[in-house]
């Protein structure tokens, strides 16, 4: 009797833990990924070339879940460059992007968790070097606009065809030594200058016409004046001829007059 008591307690205990190593092997088999991230599978080294997420899954046994953010995330960038005449530029790129989820275990497989400084930080550095040395120095100030789009495009691109969706560029002011920086504000200070002479010039220019309008003007009176004159004369010798102008008139009679 005790030893089938006993048989009977054997049997619990072992059927206990079979539950109990069952439910854990089970356990570990189900993996979640939160929100704004997307997982990568990969069991005894191969990787599911399908993204899941976010959730609760039953992943399987001996299987691990990379967790990569899909969200859209900010890096800066410190770059020094050429510009086309040989002049060192420095700047900062800011550079919003995100990852493909659907392209997540692409980039697992190949570059792994440290694809911004494996991929994106190289590219960034490649792109604004080659978009700077196709401008000289002051085209870079005036251009500025320009180069930011040729530097955007570019990334877009290259990070596009990585995984990588670049959301948006922003460049600060670029950057020069304290030697060209001054020759930048004294040319600036030159230029303002010298459209300040050619506006007195033109103004001058402007008066001058005014006043030979007004004399020429003067002068079309005159002819009309002289014109009415005419136009109402008789024919008849004229008998008095005045002198003078204001109050100091001279007045004096012709022979013939009567």
């Amino acid at each position: 009797m005790e030893n089938k008591k006993g048989q009977m307690e054997m049997v619990t205990i072992i059927t206990i833990t079979a539950f109990v190593i069952c439910t854990i092997i089970l356990a570990m088999g189900f993996d979640s990924v939160a929100a704004g991230h997307i997982g990568v599978k990969e069991r005894m080294g191969v990787i599911d070339p399908t993204p899941w997420g976010p959730g609760i899954q039953w992943t399987g046994i001996l299987t691990s879940t990379q967790d990569f953010d899909t969200r859209i995330q900010l890096y800066n960038y410190d770059v020094s460059a050429f510009s086309s005449d040989a002049q060192v530029v420095r700047t900062n790129v800011a550079v919003n992007f995100r990852i493909d989820p659907s392209r997540a275990p692409e980039i697992y497989k190949n570059i792994g968790e440290g694809y911004q400084a494996i991929i994106i930080a190289p590219i960034v550095q490649e792109t604004v070097k080659a978009n700077t040395a196709k401008y000289e120095l002051d085209s870079l100030v005036g251009k500025r606009e320009a180069v930011k789009a040729a530097i955007t495009l570019a990334l877009t691109n290259k990070l596009e065809n990585k995984g990588i969706i670049v959301t948006e560029v922003s460049l600060t002011n670029f950057q020069f030594s304290d030697e060209v920086q001054t020759a930048i504000e004294n040319k600036q200070v030159a230029a303002q200058d010298a459209l300040a002479s050619e506006n007195k010039l033109a103004a001058m220019e402007f008066d001058a016409q005014a006043m030979k309008l007004q004399e020429d003007f003067v002068e079309i009176k005159k002819l009309d004046l002289q014109a009415a004159w005419i136009a109402r004369w008789d024919g008849s010798t004229p008998t008095t001829l005045i002198m003078g102008s204001d109050n100091t008139d001279l007045i004096l009679s012709l022979p013939g007059a009567e």
